[in-house]
């Protein structure tokens, strides 16, 4: 292995762990600090947990509750880039800070706020953000993502903090840098806190249908598919011609139909007529004949399938973990890095078989420094060309913009982001024909300037490649074909600029068997796993209809750009990064797929149930349609628990003392504990809980978290800003906080084409002639 340039040192939790796997993959060298009885996860899945989450890491044992230990650490400190930390509020370690030490620290709610101090899971935290709020049967209980997303969530936003921290250390002391994984949850909702804000409603559970474009979860002859009738015309007329070809077509063949609106009144008729259709077909067979036809459906895969998926094969997504035990198939990493490069296998660490390193003297990779710069932000002097639209590419490039860079982004008037425009995603008070007045554009568009370029022509193609010569990034999300086509290939970027950063999104890579499939965040989801474990069994599978493969991609892209920024500062390289949003989400779904290569157990869909701990689930209270979600996670919680509910009887009886015994006599606690909550608020129950010591989140949705949470209001989470056509309104926060260097929304959305002048002006240095005649010749439109 290559001594990295960046040396980890972490702290573990299940908030943190993947922000280290994350860094791994990265080449950074990670240090893990285990106690003398070793990290948890060595103890969970038979140890395959520990190879997850922790291969390719070194291992350090450090006893810390002893004053030598303590001492020890901090020498290991000095000697680190990054302290990635994950101890508990409340118990942390103390440890020195140094100028070059970028420490990021990842708890639940953050290290400021009344509930800094509160215990949490991933289920409560899942509830508390307004996860589960989105997830579920309208009339049914919320449920849980699988493979603990809101953990993961969390850390990859630590794993980008991290990456800005390192930046910022080059003008000035390095930062500290809190991560709460509330925040990551409620900055990663889509439309959900987006409805409340700018249409003053609130979103139920959309069940197997999406809220607010046609798609939605089918059952197909041997399982399920996910997909629907895209998001342009094109797609529902080849929908269509499919339906008529094979005669099924009901009455979708009336003119009445060729309307969007009407398809989206009556979108109960045209899926079960779908429906019909797609029952016969195997689900493989349909996903392939589908995406023939360029339309967007792919089958339902569970952990075995996505091991085969031809495209992840043939892109080497796959990695070994090797142990002791030998070689187990694992999942890779969301991208390859650097520059093309993907990690092949990690090796799993014994118990403290790096403990030399403890003792090891080392001095940080400190960079050659700029001079203390006040106010400067981690990426202020970078420029970003942002040609990506909908939601993936927006997110990367609005976590950038948030942190400083200046964010280009390109429309033209004919063809602007269908979030402008589209009635089903406008958000907006007013009618949905203004593209200015669009809050879901507004809201993943904030910080950015817009210029508008028919690109389309000679001459606009020329403009964009002035721009591209101009800018430090070029991020696009389009079809992987595109680029190529514009004659805007890396290559012909690099002539361009020689040390171009260009982040490719494209749904499933450049490269492959499958690399020209439409893809939409359901496709991902569906093909990844994450569908087929979302539900209450393997033939009550529920699914993920909004977008969490989209915001999950933009976060590992964001991930990948700052890494190759940092790349380029130490070798003068760029490169492309080819990221697929298929390998970015199979890359969150955490033990799923180690699960099944080295127990041989495949894992199913299972509720709201863990495999640790009982009770586990939501539980309703009183009113309607509301929950706390409840996680016992030992002895001491269930005892807890046992006398809010008046029944201590149960704390110590036969039959109730472990998870395992408690997990079969479920229906019987489950009633004993609704009874009790069922008569409370919500937020009482989770208090009354929390005072006890016991993990619980009310399950909030998009009012509950802008209205009702006083940690989010007492951190300043929502920002007030002013947009020139739709007014003030409230914006989601920056979830990753350094306290200097610090990302924040400066300013909201940009009007269409409004610094089209500007740019051209300042940035290409074209005189006011020029821009005119440009003008005059509809190139700027």
């Amino acid at each position: 292995m290559v001594e990295s340039a960046i040396r980890v040192v972490e702290l573990s939790s299940p908030f943190a762990r993947f922000a280290g796997r994350v860094l791994v993959g990265l080449g950074y060298e990670v240090i893990l600090v285990e106690p003398p009885e070793g990290d948890p996860t060595r103890r969970e899945l038979d140890g395959y947990a520990f190879a997850h989450w922790h291969g390719g890491k070194r291992s350090v044992v450090l006893d810390l509750s002893t004053d030598a230990d303590r001492g020890v650490l901090d020498e290991l400190i000095a000697g680190a880039d990054i302290l990635l930390d994950g101890s508990t509020v409340g118990s942390e370690p103390s440890v020195s800070q140094h100028d070059s030490l970028v420490h990021v620290r990842v708890t639940p709610f953050g290290i400021t706020g009344p509930r800094r101090t509160w215990a949490a899971t991933n289920l409560t935290v899942a509830a508390s953000g307004g996860m589960m709020a989105q997830v579920g049967e309208p009339d049914g209980p919320p449920l849980s993502l699988p493979e603990g997303q809101a953990e993961q969530l969390a850390g990859v936003n630590a794993a980008i903090g991290a990456l800005l921290g390192l930046r910022a250390r080059r003008f000035g002391p390095a930062p500290f840098i809190d991560i709460s994984a509330q925040e990551c949850v409620a900055a990663s909702l889509e439309a959900a806190t987006l409805a409340y804000v700018h249409e003053d409603r609130i979103p139920g559970r959309p069940g197997r249908v999406h809220p607010l474009v046609p798609h939605g979860l089918f059952r197909a002859a041997d399982g399920f598919l996910g997909g629907g009738l895209g998001g342009s015309p094109r797609m529902w007329d080849a929908t269509l011609q499919w339906l008529i070809e094979e005669g099924v077509q009901d009455d979708l063949d009336h003119p009445r139909w060729s309307d969007p609106v009407e398809r989206k009144t009556h979108q109960d008729h045209l899926f079960e007529v779908l429906q019909r259709f797609l029952s016969k077909w195997p689900k493989e067979e349909f996903a392939v004949r589908a995406q023939d036809r360029k339309l967007p459906w792919a089958a339902v895969d569970g952990p075995a399938e996505l091991l085969i998926n031809p495209q992840l094969n043939d892109r080497d997504f796959f990695l070994d973990v090797v142990s002791d035990d030998g070689v187990t198939r694992d999942l890779g990493f969301g991208f390859a890095f650097p520059e093309g490069r993907r990690v092949r296998e990690l090796v799993v660490p014994g118990l403290g078989s790096d403990q030399s390193l403890a003792t090891e003297s080392r001095t940080p990779a400190v960079p050659p420094t700029e001079g203390t710069q006040p106010g400067r932000r981690s990426l202020d002097g970078i420029r970003v060309l942002d040609l990506t639209w909908v939601l993936a590419g927006p997110y990367c490039t609005r976590i950038l913009a948030d942190h400083g860079a200046e964010v280009i982004k390109v429309e033209s008037s004919g063809r602007p982001d269908p979030t402008r425009f589209a009635p089903a995603m406008h958000l907006s008070r007013g009618p949905h024909d203004d593209p200015d007045t669009s809050g879901y554009f507004n809201d993943v568009n904030r910080n950015k300037r817009s210029i508008t370029l028919n690109t389309r022509s000679p001459e606009g193609l020329a403009v964009l490649a002035d721009l591209i010569a101009e800018s430090d990034l070029v991020i696009e999300n389009f079809s992987s074909s595109v680029m190529e086509k514009m004659g805007l290939g890396y290559e012909r970027l690099r002539e361009l600029r020689p040390d171009i950063v260009y982040v490719s999104m494209s749904g499933m890579g450049h490269t492959g068997p499958r690399s020209s499939w439409v893809s939409y965040a359901d496709i991902v989801s569906a093909s990844t796993g994450l569908t087929a474990l979302t539900g209450w069994g393997s033939e009550d599978v529920v699914g993920v209809i909004y977008g969490h493969g989209d915001i999950v991609a933009g976060l590992q892209a964001a991930t990948a750009t700052l890494a190759a920024l940092e790349h380029r500062d130490h070798t003068g390289r760029g490169q492309h990064v080819d990221l697929s949003q298929l390998e970015a989400m199979a890359a969150h779904m955490g033990t799923s797929v180690i699960q099944s290569t080295g127990t041989g157990r495949l894992p199913e869909p299972n509720g709201n149930a863990h495999a640790e701990y009982a009770p586990h689930g939501v539980f309703r209270c009183l009113g309607p349609d509301r929950w706390t979600a409840i996680a016992v996670r030992d002895e001491s919680d269930w005892r807890s628990l046992c006398e809010l509910i008046e029944r201590p009887e149960w704390s110590d009886a036969e039959g109730f003392r472990t998870a395992g015994q408690r997990r079969v006599r479920n229906p019987e606690i489950a009633a004993a504990v609704t009874a009790w909550t069922r008569t409370l608020p919500a937020e009482a129950v989770t208090e009354m809980l929390q005072r006890a010591g016991v993990p619980a989140g009310t399950v909030q949705d998009g009012r509950d978290l802008v209205e009702a949470d006083a940690h989010l209001r007492d951190r300043g989470f929502f920002v007030r800003r002013t947009h020139p056509r739709a007014g003030a309104f409230l914006h989601e926060g920056v979830p990753v906080r350094l306290d200097r260097a610090a990302g924040e929304v400066r300013s909201a959305a940009p009007l269409l084409g409004a610094d089209t002048d500007a740019v051209l002006g300042g940035v290409l240095r074209y005189s006011n002639d020029k821009i005119a005649d440009l003008r005059a010749n509809a190139i700027l439109c």
